[in-house]
């Protein structure tokens, strides 16, 4: 038997992904599409699989190195490899003679020709691009309709998973000649967008008619209609094991993401899917389930059920309101958050009557910027220089509850109220950035918050969050700890308050802060001392500088 290297794939625009599970090990027998390790990129996890089956004789590549397309993973003495040597060269059999040798390379002689004289656009069928492991995504809305002319990189249509609205682009520009799918339909990747007239496609067409040289007679022709899918980040292909589960769970990378956001053990959960595998429906049914049970695994002596429904048409009329899928997992989130997070508000109040002058003395340049200079940049360098003075606020619980890890970046995250409903997205780097480029930047969030235009990654990677009521009303409200982070602001609407000062009472801009922080991670003291740097820094801005 023969040892063969085998490589990295192809792994889209993906380069130095990470390591993060080996499959195998030498000695190891595996078979063809066998898993073999699990890298992780920014997108998505993905199983490099086996092309074929062995012995595995060595790894090249340990837990935490980054691989590219063409890096070496491991040698395999390959099964019946002799015999697969054997087989290329019973190929080249019929065209061994010096005249069957030019004929293939002679039929792709008159297609230069041919593409360049003016013919009519191919149709092609443009499709749904990897999602990085989601399925049954809906589409929320479609840009286009019969008889556009589009060009590559025109949003064609705007999905909805559970974390956010994607575009999905055009490769490819042309003429729209027929819609395969409606609002409200569910798709996954390679399913039809579109078919689309492309100017200039024929020549494009012929060219894979080329290759398979024994059939170039019956290739030719159906040249014109073809699959076209938009390039997507990283693929992920099949399942991916993470640390602690169980090998033989079948759930696909976005699954296993999803259950350790939930703290939900896959091992626990049936699959509905094709073979057993899990769906993320599968996962919000068992969480609905364990939320409707007793609470005896929280380790608390009840036995409140779930609340009853009751048939409310008996006493009136009634609107069944489905709830949106963002509804839906905040709910979830929510839920999770309230009930495994031991939860403690501190309460204070900010002068923040200095600090409003000085804003409004720059509102005549925020006009020159051309920006709105609210009051919530000012909030975000407050909380961030807070995070740097207490650091015990920048950091998460580890889910094995050994340690906590330590963050040496401050992003925060703004709740921001849409249409269809709360959403999170993340200003990076806070502390690093002037009040004039947070200014403009949350500008630009909360715009593309309200038209659903958020990625994940605009709302990944928080270390703390605001929740502003801004001028909405209200003393005061306790807002729910945003796991995996450890505490959250509430801010409500300034009020003008009579403050004694100076021997005398005094009309000053008060602000009601809530701190809600994890008890777990972050003691009472901590949280007090927190809360007062806090209203401290709000109410002489000088101390930013410091």
């Amino acid at each position: 038997m023969a040892v063969e290297s085998i490589k990295v794939p192809n792994l889209g625009d993906s380069k130095d992904v990470e390591v993060i599970e080996l499959l195998v090990k030498p000695g190891q027998t595996i078979k063809e599409n066998d898993s073999i390790m699990v890298l992780e990129s920014d997108k998505a996890a993905m199983e490099i699989p086996s092309p074929k089956s062995g012995v595995v004789k060595s790894v090249s590549i340990k837990l935490g190195d980054q691989v590219s397309e063409g890096d070496e993973i491991l040698m395999l003495e390959v099964e019946g490899s002799a015999a697969a040597a054997e087989a290329p060269q019973a190929a080249p059999a019929p065209v061994a003679a010096p005249e069957a040798a030019p004929a293939p390379a002679a039929a792709p002689a008159p297609a230069a020709p041919q593409a360049s004289a003016p013919v009519a656009g191919g149709v092609e069928t443009i499709s749904v691009p990897d999602l990085g492991g989601d399925s049954d995504v809906e589409v929320i809305e479609i840009h286009v309709k019969v008889g556009d002319t589009v060009k590559a990189e025109d949003a064609l249509i705007t999905l909805e998973s559970d974390k956010a609205a994607m575009e999905v682009p055009t490769p490819k520009g042309g003429v729209v000649k027929a819609l395969k799918i409606k609002v409200g339909d569910k798709v996954s990747m390679g399913s039809a967008i579109l078919e689309l007239e492309v100017a200039g496609s024929a020549a494009a067409a012929l060219a894979p008619a080329a290759a398979p040289a024994v059939q170039a007679a019956p290739a030719a022709a159906p040249a014109a209609q073809k699959t076209v899918v938009p390039p997507a980040p990283a693929a992920a292909p099949s399942a991916a094991p993470a640390a602690g589960e169980k090998a033989d769970v079948y759930a696909g990378p976005a699954v296993r993401k999803l259950a350790r956001e939930l703290g939900v053990e896959l091992a626990l959960v049936t699959g509905t899917g094709a073979k057993g595998r899990i769906q993320k429906e599968d996962l919000h049914s068992f969480v609905k389930t364990r939320l409707q049970a007793p609470v005896a695994s929280l380790g608390v002596a009840t036995n409140v059920s779930a609340v009853p429904d009751i048939d409310f048409s008996q006493f009136g009329p009634i609107t069944q309101v489905p709830m949106s899928k963002l509804h839906k997992v905040t709910a979830v989130n929510m839920q999770r958050n309230w009930s495994t997070v031991p939860q403690v508000a501190q309460f204070n109040e900010a002068d923040i009557t200095e600090l409003e002058i000085f804003r409004n003395d720059l509102k005549a340049e925020a006009d020159k910027k051309g920006v709105k200079l609210t009051f919530l940049p000012f909030l975000l360098k407050a909380c961030a220089k807070a995070l740097q003075e207490y650091k015990q606020f920048n950091v998460s619980l580890h889910s094995s509850g050994e340690y906590l890890i330590q963050k040496q970046y401050i992003n925060i995250g703004v709740a921001v109220a849409t249409e269809a409903g709360l959403v999170v997205p993340v200003i990076r780097n806070v502390d690093k950035k002037s009040l004039w480029e947070l200014a403009a930047e949350l500008a630009v969030m909360s715009d593309k918050a309200k038209q659903r235009r958020l990625t994940k990654d605009d709302m990944q990677g928080a270390c703390f969050t605001i929740s502003s009521l801004g001028a909405l009303g209200g003393t005061g409200f306790i807002p729910i700890v945003n796991a995996p982070e450890v505490a959250i602001l509430g801010v409500s609407k300034t009020q003008v308050k009579p403050v004694y000062m100076n021997g005398q009472l005094v009309p000053r801009q008060m602000l009601p802060i809530t701190l809600s922080y994890d008890h777990r991670a972050v003691n009472g003291m901590d949280g007090g001392l927190f809360a007062t740097y806090l209203a401290k820094v709000l109410g002489d801005i000088r101390l930013l500088l410091l």
